[in-house]
């Protein structure tokens, strides 16, 4: 019985490892294709997960980092009085301490009107810095709109610099109530300040922000999303965050996936990338380095012959390395194989992608969970939730997928406390954020197995 298996697996093996890597490890970046099962069943249309992963080998050496122009723009507004803004004020400082002199810092307050309480300026020139963030008192309402468009023009200062990172992070507890407020104008302005190459990261602390804005603006610039539910999470999250501006390896990523005939891009999973005819595009602001960034895509397969073999997708990514400012383009194909063996196509999965799309599929139907209970449907939300649940159960069982299995296993529940319950606040920003953070699709690349 072995025997009869292992020239399939020996084969789609060979396959694999010959179009894995696009180019050598001394490239900040490294181009690879896989697929949900490697063999696909013979003599039928088939639907697959085509997964084009980027891994950022190497964080950049110190002392050899891209420097960072950051704006910090923070709430102010009188729901931040007590801990909120004191905690406020000491993860800024813990941030702003662990800079180089030669990055670039601004800092932003807003409440009911905006000011730039520290105007871009390189860290070792900051004097006043700290004393302006000791200086933060809670007062006024929220003119969120109009302290992000003034942390952008802050970095904006700045960004024909090709050296540094741009980067704006907001913090904020509250509605957005003075200016533009809704979740499409923030996600527009985020679309055209990734456009000139600034990330937006949000983070909301407390249970009175609005968290369809900060993750509409995180998503559409390619920025971080957080949910802080108690002031004292701040400085570690902040932590985070510096931690990803810091290990930016490559920015301006652009990705192009072609694929041949009797293969149709259907859609990609989790992100917002753009499909016409056989090509599938997405582009990525930056890359950051000890991670993994993908994108998956589920495309529609032309019936084949038993034993034979076919491209399935050829991927294009070019990238500005952020150390050396040199442009790099990267390729790589894969072929997928066909058997009429249901044993041999078992066998070939891929447990990593197939876990990769249970999550991402999870994130989605949260989304549309949340839609459903505000509109008042919170038993068809519960409905849909479940069944996204029993068909990733049936994903796990039939491939022996313990991952996905377990996935499954805890959106069941969830489906039904959804149907009861519907969604509290607290809840409600959970599921927003999860699924935001899910769907920016970025794992450490030593979860390969």
């Amino acid at each position: 019985m072995k025997s009869n298996l292992l020239p399939f697996l020996l084969a789609a093996a060979l396959s694999s490892v010959a179009s894995l890597f696009a180019k050598d490890t001394a490239e900040p970046v490294r181009l690879q294709i896989d697929l949900d099962r490697a063999i696909l069943p013979a003599g039928t249309t088939e639907h697959a997960v085509v997964k084009i992963g980027l891994d950022c080998l190497r964080p950049p050496r110190h002392g050899t980092r891209p420097p960072v122009n950051l704006s910090l723009v923070i709430d102010r507004s009188g729901s931040m009085s007590g801990d909120k803004i004191a905690k406020a004020r000491e993860a800024a400082l813990e941030l702003v301490r662990r800079l180089g002199p030669d990055d670039i810092i601004s800092l932003v307050a807003y409440d009911t009107e905006v000011d730039v309480l520290v105007p871009a300026q390189r860290v070792r020139q900051a004097r006043g810095l700290e004393a302006a963030i000791c200086s933060l008192e809670a007062r006024g309402n929220t003119a969120l709109y109009g302290g992000v468009s003034c942390g952008a023009a802050e970095v904006r200062r700045h960004a024909e610099d090709r050296r540094y990172v741009h980067r704006v992070i907001l913090l904020s507890d509250g509605q957005a109530n003075v200016g533009p407020s809704s979740p499409e104008e923030l996600g527009r302005l985020g679309a055209s300040l990734v456009r000139e190459g600034i990330s937006v990261t949000t983070i909301g602390l407390g249970l009175g922000f609005n968290e369809d804005l900060m993750t509409r603006l995180a998503q559409r610039s390619d920025g971080n999303t957080y949910f802080v539910a108690e002031s004292s999470e701040l400085p570690g999250i902040f932590a985070a965050e510096l931690g990803d501006v810091l290990n930016v390896v490559a920015r301006k990523v652009v990705i192009e996936i072609d694929f041949p005939a009797g293969v149709r891009p259907l859609n990609f999973v989790g992100r917002d990338g753009v499909i016409r005819g056989q090509r599938a595009e997405l582009t990525l602001n930056q890359l950051y380095g000890g991670q993994e960034k993908f994108a998956l895509v589920e495309v529609e397969v032309d019936p084949s012959e038993p034993g034979s073999e076919r491209e399935i997708a050829r991927a294009r990514v070019s990238y500005e390395d952020a150390v050396s400012s040199r442009s790099a383009t990267l390729n790589a194909s894969r072929k997928v194989q066909f058997s009429t063996d249901r044993r041999v196509v078992i066998s070939s999965a891929d447990h990593k992608v197939q876990a990769d799309y249970a999550a991402n599929a999870l994130a989605v139907a949260k989304d549309k969970a949340i839609a459903l209970v505000d509109a008042g449907r919170k038993d068809e939300a519960g409905q849909m939730l479940a069944l996204q649940a029993q068909e990733l159960k049936t994903l796990g069982d039939t491939y022996g997928n313990a991952a996905v299995s377990q996935s499954a296993a805890a959106a069941a529940p969830e489906a039904d406390r959804l149907a009861r319950e519907g969604l509290d606040n607290a809840k409600r920003k959970a599921y927003r954020t999860e699924s935001s953070q899910v769907k920016a699709q970025q794992s450490s690349p030593g979860s390969r197995p």
